[in-house]
């Protein structure tokens, strides 16, 4: 069966690169300082008790208590403009801001003073659910295209914690395909609280002390807040305007296990095909590829399934790590922050550290510590609920490419 998207990738496509960056996570408030304390080992995971009504856990928070999604949505599109070296009004770019959880935390606020013994028996204060619209799961995106003065595409991708790369793949294919020179595009995520933690907390899935991706003592995930958003333009565009460039988006793939609601193929068949659709759209074999921005939860299953997959497909000398030991996972954002992070390996030449990591498990070319090394081509892993499978390959210049 054919595949629409492959359809597309047959006839010329535009090059997509990558000129501005904006990101915040439980590391930073920037992208700079995100990334020098993750070069540096540090993780930003600590013991909190956010809510009363729950232990403490470990979590990765940005700030003091639980941010909102309108607070690091402001900061980071702001902070992706300015590194672009844009500014607002932006007519004509396109706008593909996605999230996994959005508005959620404030839905539950509404819903705690609905059903509160006091509110039962009479209506919500005049004003209360004025702004109730505004909190709709799409409206982060619309939110950003008033931010940049946007009136054009609109897209708000929600695929779990794939969310992320299938955001900059959406974008990506926007202006590969001619519709547009330029979008702005990304996750922005902040998952804790009480519902969200305590679900997670009734699969087993929660860490006790912290996030240890592929360790043989590893507990489960933590959650963290984060976002980053990309400003993505066509290569022509970026040196008519001597834009500062990342890397260059080389392809992607979104395919779906089709398996069960929360645990992803024991085989990892359908991970290892759309790794497969991503090399191929993206010309490239699986020993062209330098470093794996790992899914790397943490959690028993993902890490022992993607180990797998990744044994399977790649030589034992390809480099690995996950950031969410870091940053904690940050759900639909994780993917946007490991990428963001694999195109500061590849502009800067060092492949940062799988923080937390202590003894690994698997049988794979872990990086222990940051250190220099050449590297031409990353692939960014996101394995989300559902079985959704998203890869993006990243390439250090756009004037190469693998015919």
């Amino acid at each position: 069966m054919t595949n629409p998207q492959s359809q597309i990738h047959n006839s010329p496509l535009v090059q997509v690169v990558v000129t501005g960056i904006g990101l915040v996570s439980a590391l930073g408030e920037n992208l700079a300082t995100s990334w020098q304390n993750l070069i540096a080992g540090k993780s930003g995971i600590k013991l909190q008790q956010v809510f009363p009504e729950l232990s403490p856990l470990p979590l990765g928070l940005i700030g003091q208590k639980p941010t909102s999604l309108e607070i690091l949505r402001e900061l980071v599109v702001k902070a992706a403009l300015k590194d672009a070296g844009l500014s607002s009004p932006l007519a004509d770019c396109a706008v593909v801001i996605g999230s996994s959880r959005s508005y959620q935390a404030e839905w539950e606020m509404l819903a705690s003073k609905i059903y509160s013994s006091d509110r039962l028996s009479s209506p919500l204060p005049n004003g209360e659910m004025a702004n109730w619209l505004e909190t709709l799961p799409h409206m982060n995106a619309i939110a950003t295209a008033r931010q940049i003065g946007s009136v054009s595409t609109v897209l708000a991708p929600m695929t779990a914690c794939a969310t992320g790369i299938w955001a900059i793949a959406q974008a990506t294919s926007l202006i590969q395909t001619g519709q547009y020179q330029r979008a702005i595009a990304g996750a922005i995520e902040a998952p804790i609280t009480p519902l969200t933690l305590t679900g997670f907390q009734q699969m087993g899935a929660l860490a006790k002390t912290g996030a240890y991706p592929f360790d043989l003592h590893r507990e489960g995930l933590v959650l963290g807040e984060g976002a980053a958003v990309f400003v993505l333009e066509s290569a022509e565009l970026a040196k008519q305007r001597q834009a500062k460039i990342y890397g260059e988006v080389l392809g992607f793939s979104l395919l779906n296990d089709a398996y069960h609601p929360n645990a992803p193929n024991p085989e990892g068949k359908t991970a290892i095909a759309s790794i497969k659709q991503c090399l191929e759209r993206s010309y490239l074999a699986p020993s062209d590829i330098d470093y794996i921005h790992a899914h790397g939860t943490a959690t028993q299953i993902n890490d022992l399934v993607e180990s797998k997959v990744i044994k399977h497909l790649f030589p034992q000398k390809v480099a690995v790590s996950s950031t969410k030991g870091a940053t904690g996972h940050t759900l639909g954002a994780s993917g946007a922050l490991g990428v963001a992070f694999s195109l500061l390996a590849l502009k800067q030449q060092i492949l940062p550290p799988c923080v937390g990591l202590q003894q690994p498990e698997f049988d794979l070319n872990l990086v222990r510590v940051a250190n220099q090394q050449k590297i031409q081509y990353v692939l960014c892993l996101s394995f989300g609920f559902g079985g959704q499978n998203a890869v993006i390959a990243l390439g250090k210049n756009c004037d190469e490419h693998k015919n």
